[in-house]
């Protein structure tokens, strides 16, 4: 299954045509799609209204929204953490290493437009879903 991260549904949603982005929507109703619970938080954090928001809620909730953190994930996130310092890596933001962690613990590819999953890419064996040559491995 592809995991989709709130930097694709936003770039999506405010009209910002990146690779991931086409990617995206030539994958809706064609492939089942996977939202996290964090990334579902993540973009409707953006929103500016509830009405906005209970609109992309409506829209994200059609595809396979998941729990993507429990106490499993949370001590590989953290000995994935540590991992990636020890090479020198720190990811800016825990969300980010959490929602990685998932895919590679379950098997899912990612689709993404966010630098900080390309060291988990490289170090952790997370597959990249995205169309940039560099972010397939």
């Amino acid at each position: 299954m592809i995991a989709v991260d709130s930097s694709v549904w936003i770039n999506h949603l405010i009209g910002r045509m990146t690779p991931n982005v086409r990617l995206l929507r030539s994958l809706v109703g064609d492939q089942p799609l996977l939202v996290g619970d964090i990334v579902l938080m993540e973009v409707l954090q953006g929103v500016r209204s509830e009405r906005e928001a209970a609109r992309v809620e409506q829209a994200l909730g059609r595809f396979n929204v998941q729990a993507m953190l429990d106490p499993a994930i949370a001590v590989r996130a953290a000995a994935n953490f540590r991992l990636l310092r020890s090479r020198g890596v720190t990811i800016r933001r825990s969300i980010d290493l959490i929602i990685g962690t998932f895919c590679i613990e379950h098997g899912h590819a990612l689709l993404h437009d966010d630098r900080d999953f390309e060291p988990m890419t490289r170090y952790l064996g997370l597959r990249s879903a995205g169309t940039d040559p560099s972010s397939l491995h």
